[in-house]
């Protein structure tokens, strides 16, 4: 295998559509926002709130709550009083991360910023622990605005504890409460100009999938098939290139990363992309490839996919129950013996348990793969081992990247579709050593339907010559 010419293979390409990026939130929208807590907080007797995000690898920050509420995308502690007369203020920089404005914004309407330091003996020669500095400098500050005996709620996730222990143990006659439910429901519905940063998401992972398509033939790898969809959309504004599972087999075996696989006759290739994010937003979709003949199977949960998908998105309206969207969904599969119903609590799907809910050994079985034993590596398990969809329900909520989903397309979710809901819809479908699809658009309800975000290319399947 020779690499030699593999930056030569987007010469020419050129995508169906031209891309135009959207104007960022405006500062209002942001001020509401912050406005929007104050409310809860005043309603919860709350005299202040604290926001949380910290850092993780790859200089990420564990949540967007704080991107959400000030456009701040590293780590820190928002201090949001509850009384407006009264100045936001935020303590960041106690991290490793090197990563400055203006490249992701300003803390927008944020009155005083303060750097803690990034600290310790092996990083700054200075004995002191950045963690045990940040809460010093909120417990100072929470001091001086008169909130060290206050009613406090929490905003933050998992990685937020030991903060709100710490504090709880410097401020002992303070009350605290967590509220992060807040900030979820915000983010329950979204805004026109939020649509357009999903939106602008989703038409840079069509991009980067075209790119992929126009590099597609046998005898390229995987690591080319996701090279060429991550130039093509990070060069128009994408924020990160990781966060898509890629996969390239014979049995659509497709939720992975690419390993060295080198594309040939037979093989499916799926784009599941998930996490292209564009200032702070993210939608998703699914896309798929065949390359030369499949075998009959392979065709049909194609087609079922497929099917799956246009009926779908004809019941998306507001009124509309997400059930009846998941209930139509999932028709097509029964329609073809592959289910028996839509319900999501007894459906299979490929990472199920056992049935009484214990852990389910995945069988072992050697699998030849060229690709992994070039390497000198092997596949000795079955990969997925049950049959069945990916997941027990048609699809999820779309919104920031990172936040954890506040809802998912399920027999179950009686929730009525109302206009600012963002979802994708994904109907997929595996059977290990057999056959398998994903396929799948965004969508946001509208005032008299639906958007498809993920209108530019096409849900059937690609077909590349042998």
């Amino acid at each position: 295998m020779s690499f030699m010419d593999c930056e030569k293979l987007l010469e020419g390409f050129k995508p169906s559509f031209e891309f135009v990026p959207p104007k960022a939130i405006p500062e209002e929208e942001y001020r509401a926002r912050i406005e929007h807590v104050r409310r809860e907080a005043v309603v919860a007797e709350h005299d202040v709130t604290l926001v949380n995000a910290n850092g993780i690898l790859n200089y990420h920050s564990t949540n967007r709550y704080l991107r959400y509420l000030c456009d701040w995308n590293r780590e820190g502690i928002l201090i949001i009083p509850s009384d407006s007369s009264k100045g936001l203020r935020l303590f960041s920089f106690y991290t490793q991360a090197v990563i400055l404005p203006p490249s992701w914004g300003e803390a927008i309407g944020v009155e005083k910023i303060y750097q803690v330091g990034a600290l310790g003996r092996e990083y700054s020669g200075r004995p002191a622990d950045s963690g045990s500095k940040l809460i010093e400098g909120v417990v100072k500050a929470l001091t001086e605005m008169g909130y060290s005996t206050a009613s406090i709620g929490l905003i933050g996730d998992g990685t937020s504890g030991k903060h709100w222990a710490a504090l709880k143990e410097a401020l002992p006659k303070a009350q605290f409460k967590d509220e992060t439910h807040i900030i979820l429901d915000m983010q329950r519905l979204r805004t026109k100009a939020e649509v357009d940063q999903i939106r602008a998401s989703v038409q840079l992972m069509e991009i980067g999938f075209e790119a992929a398509c126009h590099v597609c033939k046998p005898g390229v790898t995987d690591w080319e098939l996701y090279a060429a969809f991550s130039f093509a959309q990070l060069a128009r504004g994408g924020e990160n290139a990781d966060g898509y599972q890629i996969g390239v087999n014979k049995w659509g075996t497709h939720c992975g990363k690419a390993y060295g696989h080198i594309v040939e006759p037979g093989d499916l290739i799926n784009f599941y992309v998930s996490g292209i994010s564009y200032r702070g937003y993210t939608g998703q979709m699914s896309r798929m490839i065949a390359v030369g003949d499949i075998t009959d199977k392979q065709e049909e949960a194609l087609e079922v996919c497929t099917e799956s998908l246009r009926r779908a998105e004809k019941v998306i309206r507001p009124g509309a129950r997400v059930c009846d969207i998941h209930k139509a969904g999932f028709e097509p599969f029964i329609e073809h013996g592959l289910l028996k119903d839509d319900v999501t609590a007894t459906m299979p799907y490929n990472w199920a348990p056992n049935d009484d809910l214990s852990a389910m050994e995945i069988p072992q079985q050697y699998i030849p793969d060229e690709g992994l034993e070039r390497y000198g590596l092997k596949l000795n398990h079955i990969y997925p081992p049950v049959g069945g969809p990916h997941n027990p329900n048609l699809g999820h909520g779309v919104g920031m990247h990172g936040n954890p989903d506040k809802f998912n397309v399920t027999s179950h979710n009686t929730d009525i579709c109302q206009p600012g809901l963002a979802f994708v819809l994904h109907p997929q479908w595996l059977v290990p050593m057999e056959c398998g699809a994903n396929i799948g658009n965004c969508y946001v309800v509208t005032e008299d339907g639906y958007e498809n975000l993920s209108c530019h290319t096409p849900i059937e399947t690609i077909r590349i010559k042998a």
